[in-house]
């Protein structure tokens, strides 16, 4: 599959700080901050399969398509799609504070 294919639509995402698309085998493709990333990739990649042991009882669906890692600045926003994990970082919008 070609970086084009791989990347269609990524850098159209709002407020996207750059991207990772990684596999087993490593980095596919990277932009923007995350760019040449080998070491966020290598973290994301454990989470992933940490997070893949892990299945809801009852529920015959894989464990998770999407994870969210929420900074204080940034999201990353990680979605798995067939062998390839795509990783978006994105600027993370504060909430205002509420006070009662």
């Amino acid at each position: 599959m070609s970086t084009a294919a791989l990347t269609a639509g990524l850098d159209r995402i709002p407020d996207q700080l750059g991207y990772l698309v990684i596999s087993e085998d490593g980095v596919l493709a990277s932009a923007g901050e995350l760019e040449n990333d080998e070491h966020t990739a290598s973290v994301i990649m454990q989470m992933v399969r940490t997070a893949n042991r892990f299945r809801l009882s009852g529920s015959e669906d894989g464990p998770f398509k999407r994870m969210s890692v929420v900074l204080e600045d940034f999201v990353l926003a990680v979605t798995v799609s067939g062998q390839k994990v795509f990783v978006v970082k994105r600027q993370h919008a504060h909430p205002e504070h509420v006070t009662a």
